[in-house]
Protein backbone atom coordinates (compact mmCIF):
# COMPACT_ATOMS: atom_id res chain seq x y z
CA UNK A 1 0.00 0.00 0.00
CA UNK A 2 1.44 3.37 -1.03
CA UNK A 3 1.05 6.55 0.94
CA UNK A 4 0.97 10.17 -0.16
CA UNK A 5 3.96 12.49 0.09
CA UNK A 6 4.95 13.74 3.52
CA UNK A 7 6.56 17.02 4.49
CA UNK A 8 9.95 15.31 4.23
CA UNK A 9 9.26 14.45 0.58
CA UNK A 10 8.65 18.05 -0.45
CA UNK A 11 11.24 20.71 -1.31
CA UNK A 12 10.25 23.75 0.70
CA UNK A 13 12.45 26.16 -1.24
CA UNK A 14 10.74 25.15 -4.49
CA UNK A 15 7.30 25.70 -2.91
CA UNK A 16 8.41 29.14 -1.76
CA UNK A 17 9.76 29.98 -5.20
CA UNK A 18 6.43 29.21 -6.82
CA UNK A 19 4.61 31.16 -4.10
CA UNK A 20 6.64 34.24 -5.01
CA UNK A 21 6.03 33.77 -8.74
CA UNK A 22 2.28 33.37 -8.20
CA UNK A 23 2.19 36.53 -6.07
CA UNK A 24 2.64 38.57 -9.25
CA UNK A 25 -0.90 39.26 -10.47
CA UNK A 26 -3.15 42.01 -11.77
CA UNK A 27 -3.12 43.73 -8.38
CA UNK A 28 0.65 43.39 -8.01
CA UNK A 29 2.22 43.61 -11.50
CA UNK A 30 5.29 45.45 -10.15
CA UNK A 31 5.49 44.70 -6.42
CA UNK A 32 8.20 45.67 -4.01
CA UNK A 33 10.07 43.08 -1.98
CA UNK A 34 8.01 44.07 1.06
CA UNK A 35 4.74 43.60 -0.84
CA UNK A 36 5.81 40.14 -1.99
CA UNK A 37 6.83 39.20 1.54
CA UNK A 38 3.41 40.29 2.81
CA UNK A 39 1.57 38.43 0.04
CA UNK A 40 3.47 35.17 0.60
CA UNK A 41 3.92 35.33 4.40
CA UNK A 42 7.65 34.82 3.86
CA UNK A 43 10.43 36.83 5.44
CA UNK A 44 12.03 39.61 3.45
CA UNK A 45 15.45 37.89 3.38
CA UNK A 46 13.84 34.71 2.04
CA UNK A 47 11.93 36.62 -0.65
CA UNK A 48 15.09 38.52 -1.59
CA UNK A 49 17.04 35.28 -2.12
CA UNK A 50 14.19 33.83 -4.20
CA UNK A 51 13.95 36.97 -6.35
CA UNK A 52 17.70 37.03 -6.96
CA UNK A 53 17.59 33.36 -7.97
CA UNK A 54 14.65 33.96 -10.31
CA UNK A 55 16.44 36.99 -11.73
CA UNK A 56 19.53 34.87 -12.38
CA UNK A 57 17.33 32.35 -14.21
CA UNK A 58 15.71 35.13 -16.24
CA UNK A 59 12.16 34.91 -14.88
CA UNK A 60 12.02 38.28 -13.08
CA UNK A 61 13.73 41.64 -13.27
CA UNK A 62 14.23 44.31 -10.64
CA UNK A 63 14.32 48.06 -11.16
CA UNK A 64 14.04 50.97 -8.73
CA UNK A 65 13.02 48.71 -5.88
CA UNK A 66 10.21 47.02 -7.80
CA UNK A 67 10.06 43.64 -9.47
CA UNK A 68 8.30 42.35 -12.57
CA UNK A 69 7.99 39.11 -14.47
CA UNK A 70 9.85 38.68 -17.74
CA UNK A 71 8.48 37.05 -20.91
CA UNK A 72 10.46 33.93 -20.01
CA UNK A 73 7.68 32.87 -17.63
CA UNK A 74 5.54 32.24 -20.72
CA UNK A 75 7.86 29.37 -21.62
CA UNK A 76 6.38 27.39 -18.73
CA UNK A 77 2.98 27.51 -20.39
CA UNK A 78 4.54 26.78 -23.77
CA UNK A 79 6.10 23.63 -22.39
CA UNK A 80 2.66 22.59 -21.14
CA UNK A 81 1.16 23.19 -24.58
CA UNK A 82 3.97 21.35 -26.31
CA UNK A 83 3.62 18.34 -24.02
CA UNK A 84 -0.18 18.13 -24.25
CA UNK A 85 -1.42 17.09 -27.67
CA UNK A 86 -4.93 17.84 -26.43
CA UNK A 87 -4.56 21.51 -27.27
CA UNK A 88 -3.31 20.97 -30.80
CA UNK A 89 -5.93 18.31 -31.49
CA UNK A 90 -8.80 20.33 -30.02
CA UNK A 91 -8.06 23.68 -31.66
CA UNK A 92 -9.65 22.99 -35.09
CA UNK A 93 -12.70 21.53 -33.35
CA UNK A 94 -13.02 24.68 -31.25
CA UNK A 95 -12.78 26.78 -34.39
CA UNK A 96 -15.61 24.87 -36.05
CA UNK A 97 -17.75 25.02 -32.90
CA UNK A 98 -17.26 28.78 -32.62
CA UNK A 99 -18.11 29.24 -36.31
CA UNK A 100 -21.26 27.13 -35.96
CA UNK A 101 -22.55 28.81 -32.78
CA UNK A 102 -21.04 32.25 -33.42
CA UNK A 103 -20.08 32.22 -29.76
CA UNK A 104 -16.87 31.62 -27.83
CA UNK A 105 -15.62 28.03 -27.52
CA UNK A 106 -13.29 26.89 -24.76
CA UNK A 107 -11.49 23.81 -23.50
CA UNK A 108 -10.65 23.59 -19.81
CA UNK A 109 -9.07 21.16 -17.34
CA UNK A 110 -9.67 20.70 -13.62
CA UNK A 111 -7.05 21.92 -11.14
CA UNK A 112 -8.25 21.45 -7.60
CA UNK A 113 -11.34 23.59 -7.04
CA UNK A 114 -10.76 25.60 -10.21
CA UNK A 115 -10.94 25.05 -13.93
CA UNK A 116 -8.12 26.34 -16.11
CA UNK A 117 -8.66 27.42 -19.71
CA UNK A 118 -6.19 25.44 -21.84
CA UNK A 119 -7.54 26.45 -25.27
CA UNK A 120 -10.02 29.08 -26.39
CA UNK A 121 -11.51 30.61 -29.52
CA UNK A 122 -13.07 33.95 -28.53
CA UNK A 123 -15.82 35.45 -30.66
CA UNK A 124 -17.00 38.40 -28.62
CA UNK A 125 -16.44 39.64 -25.09
CA UNK A 126 -19.29 38.41 -22.91
CA UNK A 127 -17.60 38.35 -19.50
CA UNK A 128 -16.33 41.29 -17.50
CA UNK A 129 -13.22 39.30 -16.58
CA UNK A 130 -10.50 38.93 -19.19
CA UNK A 131 -10.65 35.31 -20.33
CA UNK A 132 -7.63 33.81 -22.05
CA UNK A 133 -5.59 30.62 -21.95
CA UNK A 134 -4.45 30.15 -18.36
CA UNK A 135 -7.43 31.97 -16.82
CA UNK A 136 -8.82 30.23 -13.74
CA UNK A 137 -12.44 30.29 -12.63
CA UNK A 138 -14.27 28.46 -9.82
CA UNK A 139 -15.27 24.94 -10.79
CA UNK A 140 -18.51 24.87 -8.80
CA UNK A 141 -20.13 27.84 -10.55
CA UNK A 142 -19.23 27.02 -14.17
CA UNK A 143 -20.54 24.50 -16.69
CA UNK A 144 -16.98 23.29 -17.34
CA UNK A 145 -16.39 22.65 -13.66
CA UNK A 146 -19.77 20.97 -13.30
CA UNK A 147 -18.81 18.53 -16.06
CA UNK A 148 -15.30 17.91 -14.75
CA UNK A 149 -16.41 17.29 -11.17
CA UNK A 150 -19.34 15.09 -12.20
CA UNK A 151 -17.00 12.27 -13.20
CA UNK A 152 -14.50 12.69 -10.38
CA UNK A 153 -14.38 10.18 -7.48
CA UNK A 154 -16.38 11.01 -4.36
CA UNK A 155 -13.29 11.86 -2.35
CA UNK A 156 -12.29 14.57 -4.83
CA UNK A 157 -15.68 16.27 -4.58
CA UNK A 158 -15.60 15.87 -0.79
CA UNK A 159 -12.21 17.57 -0.68
CA UNK A 160 -13.35 20.47 -2.86
CA UNK A 161 -16.39 21.04 -0.66
CA UNK A 162 -14.45 20.70 2.59
CA UNK A 163 -11.51 22.91 1.63
CA UNK A 164 -13.16 25.51 -0.60
CA UNK A 165 -16.90 25.37 -0.01
CA UNK A 166 -19.36 26.80 -2.51
CA UNK A 167 -18.91 30.58 -2.34
CA UNK A 168 -21.55 32.63 -4.12
CA UNK A 169 -20.49 34.72 -7.10
CA UNK A 170 -24.08 35.75 -7.83
CA UNK A 171 -27.51 35.20 -6.30
CA UNK A 172 -27.92 32.21 -8.64
CA UNK A 173 -24.82 30.31 -7.50
CA UNK A 174 -25.57 26.92 -5.95
CA UNK A 175 -24.21 27.12 -2.40
CA UNK A 176 -25.95 24.14 -0.78
CA UNK A 177 -23.77 20.97 -0.88
CA UNK A 178 -26.74 18.60 -1.24
CA UNK A 179 -28.16 20.59 -4.14
CA UNK A 180 -24.69 20.79 -5.71
CA UNK A 181 -24.28 17.02 -5.55
CA UNK A 182 -27.68 16.61 -7.21
CA UNK A 183 -26.53 18.96 -9.96
CA UNK A 184 -23.45 16.79 -10.50
CA UNK A 185 -25.63 13.67 -10.64
CA UNK A 186 -27.89 15.32 -13.22
CA UNK A 187 -24.87 16.38 -15.27
CA UNK A 188 -23.51 12.85 -15.34
CA UNK A 189 -26.92 11.39 -16.21
CA UNK A 190 -27.41 13.81 -19.12
CA UNK A 191 -23.83 13.85 -20.30
CA UNK A 192 -23.65 17.67 -20.38
CA UNK A 193 -24.25 20.72 -18.20
CA UNK A 194 -25.79 24.16 -18.58
CA UNK A 195 -25.03 26.81 -15.97
CA UNK A 196 -26.92 30.11 -16.02
CA UNK A 197 -25.63 33.22 -14.30
CA UNK A 198 -23.89 31.39 -11.45
CA UNK A 199 -20.47 32.90 -12.14
CA UNK A 200 -21.59 36.24 -13.54
CA UNK A 201 -24.96 37.84 -14.19
CA UNK A 202 -25.85 37.53 -17.86
CA UNK A 203 -23.42 34.67 -18.56
CA UNK A 204 -24.81 31.39 -19.89
CA UNK A 205 -22.68 28.40 -20.77
CA UNK A 206 -22.98 24.77 -21.76
CA UNK A 207 -20.27 22.13 -21.45
CA UNK A 208 -19.66 18.49 -22.37
CA UNK A 209 -16.92 16.05 -21.34
CA UNK A 210 -13.86 15.16 -23.41
CA UNK A 211 -12.44 11.68 -22.76
CA UNK A 212 -9.15 9.96 -23.42
CA UNK A 213 -8.59 6.46 -24.77
CA UNK A 214 -9.39 4.85 -21.42
CA UNK A 215 -12.67 6.75 -21.12
CA UNK A 216 -11.46 9.08 -18.38
CA UNK A 217 -12.81 12.63 -18.55
CA UNK A 218 -9.75 14.80 -19.10
CA UNK A 219 -11.28 18.12 -20.17
CA UNK A 220 -14.52 19.99 -20.69
CA UNK A 221 -15.59 21.64 -23.92
CA UNK A 222 -17.77 24.71 -23.45
CA UNK A 223 -19.75 27.23 -25.45
CA UNK A 224 -20.57 30.54 -23.78
CA UNK A 225 -23.06 33.27 -24.56
CA UNK A 226 -25.08 35.97 -22.82
CA UNK A 227 -28.68 36.08 -21.63
CA UNK A 228 -29.22 38.95 -24.03
CA UNK A 229 -28.35 36.76 -27.00
CA UNK A 230 -29.76 33.41 -25.98
CA UNK A 231 -31.62 31.47 -23.30
CA UNK A 232 -31.23 28.20 -21.43
CA UNK A 233 -33.88 26.64 -23.65
CA UNK A 234 -32.09 27.73 -26.81
CA UNK A 235 -28.77 26.44 -25.49
CA UNK A 236 -30.34 23.08 -24.74
CA UNK A 237 -32.04 22.82 -28.13
CA UNK A 238 -29.48 24.33 -30.50
CA UNK A 239 -26.06 24.27 -28.84
CA UNK A 240 -25.93 21.15 -26.67
CA UNK A 241 -26.30 18.67 -29.59
CA UNK A 242 -23.42 20.18 -31.59
CA UNK A 243 -21.40 20.66 -28.40
CA UNK A 244 -21.72 16.99 -27.46
CA UNK A 245 -20.96 15.95 -31.04
CA UNK A 246 -17.83 18.09 -31.07
CA UNK A 247 -16.69 16.79 -27.68
CA UNK A 248 -17.19 13.27 -29.04
CA UNK A 249 -15.02 14.03 -32.05
CA UNK A 250 -12.24 15.39 -29.88
CA UNK A 251 -12.52 12.30 -27.68
CA UNK A 252 -12.38 10.08 -30.77
CA UNK A 253 -9.18 11.83 -31.83
CA UNK A 254 -7.77 10.67 -28.52
CA UNK A 255 -8.74 7.08 -29.25
CA UNK A 256 -11.94 7.00 -27.23
CA UNK A 257 -14.65 4.73 -28.56
CA UNK A 258 -18.24 4.84 -27.30
CA UNK A 259 -20.53 1.84 -27.34
CA UNK A 260 -23.75 1.73 -29.32
CA UNK A 261 -25.55 3.11 -26.27
CA UNK A 262 -23.13 6.00 -26.12
CA UNK A 263 -21.43 4.77 -22.94
CA UNK A 264 -17.68 4.87 -22.57
CA UNK A 265 -15.56 1.81 -23.30
CA UNK A 266 -13.30 2.36 -20.31
CA UNK A 267 -12.50 4.52 -17.31
CA UNK A 268 -14.60 5.14 -14.24
CA UNK A 269 -18.08 6.59 -14.19
CA UNK A 270 -17.71 8.99 -11.30
CA UNK A 271 -19.16 8.54 -7.83
CA UNK A 272 -22.90 8.36 -8.55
Amino acid sequence: MTTGPTDRDRIQSLERGFAVLLAFDAERPNPTLAELASATDLSRPAVRRILLTLQHLGYVRGEAGRWSLTPRVLSIGQHYSASHAMIEIAQPHLMRLAEHTRESASLAALDGAEVVYVARVPVRRIMSINVSVGTRVPAHSTSMGRVLLAWEPAEVVDQVLAEHGLPASTEHTITDPARFRRALAETRARGWAIVAEELEIGLLSAAAPVRDQSGKVIAALASSTSSGRSSVAELREKVVPVLCETAGRISADFGHRATASGRTTGGHDGFF
